[in-house]
This record gives C-alpha cells, sequence and structure tokens, in this order.
C-alpha cells in the first residue's frame, strides 16, 4: 500500500522580490517640497545666495517628475531616471552648502539669540533628514521604478521585515517612509539602527549623513549654551 504524497504548498514570494505595482509618487513629492520650503526659510546667513536659483530648478525638476510619472512609480525610463537622480543631487548639495555656511557662522562668534541659532540648525538637520531619505529611496536597488519590477535580487539595505518574512506581511516593500524612518534615526542615532547597510555606497551615505548630523547638533547646542550663559 502506498502513503499518500503531500504535497508542499508552493513557497510565496515576498513583495519586494517579485514585481509589484510600484509606490504611490506623493510622498517623496510632499518630502521635496518641504526641503523647497526649508531652504526659503532659512536665515540668509545659512544658505547659499543662489538659494532661489537652487530652489527654483528643483521645484521645475520636480513639476515634471508629477507630470511624466504622478502616480505610481512602475515605469522605468532613464530620462526619469536621470531626473530624479539630478533633483536629489541639487538637494543633497545645497544642504551641504548650507551645513558649511552654517559652520563658519557658528565658528565665527556671530552673535545671534539662541532661537534663531536653534531654528536655523533644526532646519539644516531635517532638511538633512529628507536629503538623505531621498538619496536611499532613489538609489536602493535601482530606484523605486526598478524595486517595483523586481528587477534587483541583492538589496542595498536590509530592513527587519526582509530578514523575517514570516513576521511580516506577505505585500509588504520598503516605501518612502521607511527609507525616511533609516535617515531620521540614522541622524539621531549616528548610527544604523534596525536597517543594516549593505553596499559599500549605503555605508559611505551614512556615515556622510550621520557626520552632518553630530557637527550641526553639537555646534548649535554649543553655540546657544553660550549665548544663553
Amino acid at each position: 500500500m502506498q502513503t499518500p504524497r503531500v504535497e508542499t504548498p508552493p513557497r510565496h514570494v515576498p513583495a519586494w522580490r517579485r514585481s509589484t505595482r510600484g509606490e504611490h509618487r506623493w510622498p517623496s513629492a510632499l518630502a521635496v517640497a518641504v526641503v523647497i520650503a526649508l531652504q526659503l526659510l532659512l536665515p540668509d546667513q545659512t544658505v547659499p545666495q543662489i538659494r532661489r536659483l537652487l530652489a527654483g530648478v528643483e521645484g521645475v525638476l520636480l513639476l515634471g517628475l508629477l507630470v511624466t510619472n504622478p502616480f505610481r512609480m512602475n515605469r522605468e525610463s532613464a530620462v526619469l531616471r536621470m531626473v530624479g537622480l539630478a533633483l536629489v543631487g541639487l538637494i543633497g548639495l545645497s544642504n551641504g552648502w548650507s551645513a558649511g555656511l552654517l559652520v563658519i557662522y557658528l565658528v565665527r562668534g556671530e552673535q545671534r539669540g539662541p532661537a534663531e541659532l536653534l531654528l536655523a540648525g533644526g532646519g539644516i538637520w531635517l532638511t538633512n533628514v529628507i536629503a538623505f531619505a531621498l538619496v536611499y529611496w532613489e538609489l536602493d536597488r535601482g530606484g523605486p521604478a526598478a524595486r517595483a519590477a523586481g528587477r534587483e535580487e541583492h538589496p542595498d539595505l536590509m530592513f527587519p521585515q526582509m530578514q523575517a518574512p514570516d513576521l511580516a506581511d506577505p505585500d509588504w516593500e520598503p516605501e518612502f517612509a521607511d527609507y525616511f524612518y533609516l535617515a531620521f534615526t540614522n541622524s539621531t542615532a549616528f548610527s544604523p539602527t534596525d536597517v543594516l547597510p549593505l553596499s559599500r555606497w549605503a555605508k559611505m551615505n551614512m556615515m556622510v549623513q550621520a557626520s552632518i548630523a553630530v557637527v550641526v547638533v553639537l555646534l548649535v547646542v554649543a553655540r546657544a549654551v553660550n549665548v544663553l550663559h
């Protein structure tokens, strides 16, 4: 008598390893809009003199992305990819410039109220978080469109849901909010928390982000305390 054969159910492939609908455009677009607003609101001493030009170019690039691909980012295009990278590059350049100007401003010891110093430092710190969230989101496994296609097998950033798929929704995949959380925790803990960088570019970017954050926080707080005394 033969033992009945028990068929093993097919293993479910997690969403981050297969083709999906793609994530919505609006979270990243909103983040870019916040960055542009912060660039225009920061004190003159802590922003490039061409900030209006930079903000205008960033706005035009964002508008171009919204017009050509306003909803779900599941269409791979070399032109859209270049525009997205150019936008992220401009934001990173502008924020790095502002961080450098803030350091010079504080080292010179120019007298300003602690509230203004804290607001300027907080604006640059928040811009740093958003800028690197966009970097991680735009570069991880080839960007949002490539992730939607499931083209890259090996992740650059290892999220907890990837390590323990049984504890996550089968349809879970990283979206902009996850990259924003990564950037926020890296700027507060100055080190990886639950998301591990696997590729070298991810490690270098996290190192640069943490360096900018710690310099801004330490200098601004120290200067504000000195002014209060």
